[in-house]
């Protein structure tokens, strides 16, 4: 049997008590009161369910009569305890050391739908691009404008047609490629190494289909394009400072500069 809290046993012992102290008295005048308090009966409600609330209220009398008012409180009691299993142990649902409270499960508090912002990675062209670009401008004209004054820029005299100047260098931007033409055959150094070059570069937005602009996603363009420039930078710079006259290999530091503006 379900052990029932002590504080419930004793309450009920103390109704039974006055129960007892009281049924002596009120024994007699009981029925006839219950006879005098009952209502009269309504010609709305059938007959069946006038006796079956008879009965009810007779079977409940004889039961206050029987056991006292303890006994109605135990089945009060029973009715909220659940009932052990037939083969003995912890009542269905209870807790820890056989204890029948429920507690109601904790749930942290926040808003049941979820809200979640994805950062956008566009701005406007105005004023976030125009703005930099303009900066920029700004920047290149003051380098210009402070690198003309320090460095002078003359006009050579006329072009001899009957004397080639030694050495003959073209602009600095084809340096590298009449750099190519003093290591391979012009067939290679003037077609095929940079025809080559254009193709892979035509081909690169092809072969690397990554939308990303940023650069940790776009590693393969990113390296494709550093080899290039690196490749052209430093054909540029020899051409330009370590070749002397008979476009010789020279050393600057050594033999001078022979390289115009």
């Amino acid at each position: 049997m379900t052990e029932i809290p002590e504080h419930l046993l004793k309450r009920a012992q103390a109704a039974r008590e006055k129960a007892a102290a009281s049924g002596d008295a009120g024994s007699e005048a009981a029925p006839a009161a219950s006879a005098a308090s009952e209502p009269a009966a309504d010609p709305r409600i059938p007959a069946h369910l006038l006796e079956r609330s008879k009965s009810a209220k007779a079977r409940a009398a004889g039961q206050a009569e029987a056991g006292g008012g303890g006994v109605a409180v135990q089945e009060k009691v029973a009715s909220v305890v659940q009932a052990a299993p037939t083969g003995g142990g912890v009542p269905v649902g209870a807790g820890p050391g056989g204890n029948t409270q429920r507690l109601l499960t904790v749930v942290k508090s926040g808003s049941i739908q979820e809200v979640k912002a994805s950062p956008i990675d566009k701005v406007h062209t105005w004023p976030h691009l125009l703005a930099a670009e303009f900066v920029a401008a700004l920047v290149c004209l003051a380098f210009t404008f402070v690198f003309s004054v320090f460095v002078n820029a003359p006009l050579l005299q006329l072009a001899n047609n009957n004397q080639t100047p030694n050495p003959s260098k073209a602009p600095w931007y084809f340096l590298g490629l009449q750099e190519l033409l003093t290591m391979f055959h012009p067939m290679v150094a003037g077609v095929t190494i940079p025809g080559v070059g254009l193709i892979v570069l035509i081909l690169a937005p092809f072969i690397d289909k990554n939308p990303s602009n940023k650069p940790e996603d776009r590693k393969f363009a990113i390296s494709l394009m550093t080899v290039h420039l690196m490749f052209w930078a430093v054909l540029v710079m020899i051409g330009s400072f370590f070749r002397g006259p008979g476009f010789n290999f020279t050393l600057p530091w050594r033999d001078g500069l022979f390289f115009e503006l």
